[in-house]
């Protein structure tokens, strides 16, 4: 039986990401307090008919200290019971809006009579010591709904099969660098297709852009060289026990060089790694004045 406790930061995602584990099999369980869950597990492994797998939503609504849960998923492991952790986490600002959009309001603005920034970091600084041993954690700040089931389904294969789950992400540098990346490669010195003007409006998963990134000899011998260098790395990481791993590939505004590198890293991963996901944090952006 597998046991993924779902966490993190109220906004970011933890209900979505619970309805997609709901249907790709989960039992899943909002907001039971840490201190039941290996009783749950002890009374659910006897239930006939049970499912295979079981989600915890765990959050600050339900939890004033968050070290207790870590026991308690030892406690599990312990007992020969697969555990892992899903830490979902959001920018700041990206939370507010989503707070202004939906017109909710933080659970502990309420409890605490704080403002919204103040309950942020209360609830980042509770939830440091999960979020530090987690054993995934999701950005979901560009994240469409499609990637953020991606990732989940690659987490899934993962703990089944015990290997990476690797995410190539190109961003744009202008809109700030990948904080949760694990490798950054700057792709600014390579030729830009913004200045042609037949490619400045596409973007770097047409054919033209990626005929144009490639057409240079030293963006090939790059890829070549980036190839060599992750494939020594990735049995290193692996090795060491960590279980995700983000490569950014950023150029300036994200939508050409680093699209089709990031790509291009992507399918060559593929052809030895099963968990691999592909995200273009800035590909959306609108093209005005970028480059």
């Amino acid at each position: 039986m597998e046991f993924i406790v779902v966490t993190g930061m109220s906004g970011a995602g933890k209900t979505q990401a619970s309805n997609i584990l709901e249907d790709m099999g989960y039992y899943c369980i909002d907001n039971m307090p840490s201190a039941m869950i290996p009783y749950f597990a002890e009374l659910y492994l006897k239930m006939p008919g049970r499912t295979a797998s079981v989600c915890f939503v765990i959050d600050v609504r339900g939890e004033s200290d968050f070290l207790p849960l870590l026991s308690e998923l030892n406690t599990l492991k312990s007992k020969g019971y697969r555990c892992r952790t899903v830490f979902i986490d959001c920018e700041d600002r990206v939370l507010i809006n989503r707070y202004k959009e939906t017109r909710r309001v933080h659970p502990l603005v309420t409890l605490k009579n704080i403002s919204v920034n103040e309950a942020l970091s209360l609830e980042r600084q509770m939830l440091l010591p999960v979020r530090d041993k987690a054993d995934y954690i999701i950005d979901t700040s560009a994240l469409t709904s499609s990637q953020l089931k991606d990732k989940l389904m690659a987490i899934q294969n993962s703990s089944r099969t015990g290997s990476l789950v690797i995410t190539c992400m190109s961003f744009g540098y202008k809109y700030g660098i990948a904080t949760e990346a694990d490798l950054v490669f700057d792709v600014r010195c390579f030729p830009n297709p913004f200045y042609v003007p037949s490619l400045r409006e596409m973007t770097g998963l047409q054919q033209p852009v990626k005929e144009y990134v490639f057409s240079s000899g030293q963006t090939k011998e790059f890829l070549n060289k980036l190839y060599d260098m992750v494939d020594f790395l990735l049995p290193l990481y692996a090795e060491e026990g960590k279980t995700q791993l983000t490569i950014a590939i950023g150029c300036t505004g994200g939508k050409h060089r680093s699209v089709a590198i990031a790509e291009a890293l992507s399918e060559h991963l593929r052809g030895g790694a099963p968990n691999v996901i592909t995200v273009h944090r800035d590909i959306v952006k609108k093209f005005i004045g970028d480059k």
